[in-house]
């Protein structure tokens, strides 16, 4: 997967705004969508098509656009894996509009609970993981299999601590190999409203605005959102304090 063909993907931009006489700058975390880009294995392709066009003599532009409910950017409805689950139409607006917090995330293969200890997440948290997906998974042309995910049992320990959102810098919270079925159905049966397919590359660890609303389509089982984030004040220089120190020197958990 590393030698790959390489996409020229935008990292996160930066949007202007003023307020209080300062310039605050929104960031855009979603991931543009284009023709061919990377999806899930066995999901739909991905075709935007001007099938109008100014250029051609037509009275305006009209693009077509083909794409699966789970393309880039994106967010999981319960209905995703739960029969009888709710459709993301259904979710509350304020589940993905409010302060939300950037963890960052070394281990190289999985979340687990042992790194999340320190961050002492709290109830009611938005929170989402900056891993290794976002600067080496999004300019990749191919799936990448081996991306960070969420294990079973960090989504175990998310929901003990009764996390509102969680959100993760690719295709999915749960595994290609391990533990696909099993980290969504703990986070989706406990009520967790997942965002998918962030780009945090242009994002540092802290506290933050969130904004991420996906379509509204009746009855979905997912859908494509634009995500943005503005940071709140400082950075939680303190948490990763915690969580180097309890590295250095061991914790209950291991």
């Amino acid at each position: 997967m590393e030698h790959a063909k390489r996409l020229n993907i935008p990292r996160a931009k930066r949007l202007g705004s003023v307020r209080d006489g300062m310039t605050a700058a929104w960031i855009d975390i979603s991931v543009p969508i284009t023709s061919g880009m990377v999806h899930w294995p066995d999901d739909p392709g991905v075709s935007v098509e001007r099938v109008q066009d100014l250029s051609r003599g037509d009275a305006a532009n009209v693009s077509k656009l083909e794409l699966g409910a789970h393309t880039g950017t994106h967010m999981d409805a319960p209905l995703h894996f739960l029969a009888d689950g709710a459709g993301l139409d259904e979710m509350p607006l304020d589940a993905t509009i409010g302060p939300a917090r950037v963890i960052r995330i070394e281990h190289p293969q999985a979340i687990l609970p042992e790194e999340l200890v320190a961050h002492r997440l709290r109830a009611g948290e938005r929170v989402l993981f900056l891993t290794r997906n976002s600067e080496r998974c999004w300019n990749n042309s191919r799936f990448v299999e081996d991306f960070v995910y969420v294990s079973a049992a960090a989504a175990q320990f998310l929901v003990e601590r009764k996390v509102r959102t969680v959100g993760i810098d690719y295709l999915s919270v749960g595994g290609y190999v391990h533990d696909g079925v099993e980290t969504h159905r703990i986070l989706l049966g406990a009520g967790i409203w997942l965002i998918e397919g962030l780009n945090l590359s242009a994002v540092k660890p802290g506290s933050y605005e969130l904004v991420c609303l996906p379509l509204r389509v009746a009855g979905a089982d997912g859908a494509p959102a634009r995500a943005i984030l503005r940071p709140r004040g400082r950075r939680e220089g303190r948490h990763e304090t915690a969580r180097s120190k309890e590295n250095k020197h061991g914790n209950g958990h291991k």
